[in-house]
């Protein structure tokens, strides 16, 4: 058996670790980690228990584990991990995207403008300082 897959890559700036392993026939499972400065961002298991009796399980369990790897990647590329890695939200999916548009239903009708009454201009028999400083005292609008 392939004991397994070790990739570093860099993504957004940052090294990260793929590491995809076969734990053997006596434990079969592939386990795929996805680590950032030696913290674990993602993990996936796979159980291969139901194909153990097949004649080319080596080579079975070898394209598993490649593509369990190349999933990874995918995910760390696509932003998927972006949320625990960087505290970014991933970016929403194709699904994600449409149900949010079908959800929502239609858009709301704009409000109609708010109706004020017309405002009285107020002469201008006191200067701007007096004005400002009866503005200031009252505490209303003139």
């Amino acid at each position: 058996m392939r004991v397994g897959f070790n990739h570093n890559v860099t993504y957004k700036g940052e090294v990260f670790h793929i590491q995809t392993e076969d734990s053997g026939i006596n434990n079969p499972h592939i386990i795929t980690l996805l680590y950032r400065g030696g913290t674990i961002i993602s993990s996936k298991k796979t159980s291969y228990a139901d194909i153990i009796k097949i004649e080319n399980l080596e080579k079975v369990v070898e394209e598993l584990m490649k593509e369990q790897h190349k999933d990874m990647l995918r995910g760390l590329k696509a932003g998927l991990f972006d949320e625990r890695a960087f505290g970014l939200r991933p970016p929403p999916t194709a699904e994600e995207t449409e149900e949010k548009k079908t959800s929502a239903g239609p858009p709301p009708e704009p409000s109609p403008p708010l109706q004020q009454p017309p405002r009285e201009i107020p002469r201008q028999t006191q200067s701007l300082d007096e004005i400002i400083l009866d503005y200031l005292v009252r505490g209303e609008d003139t």
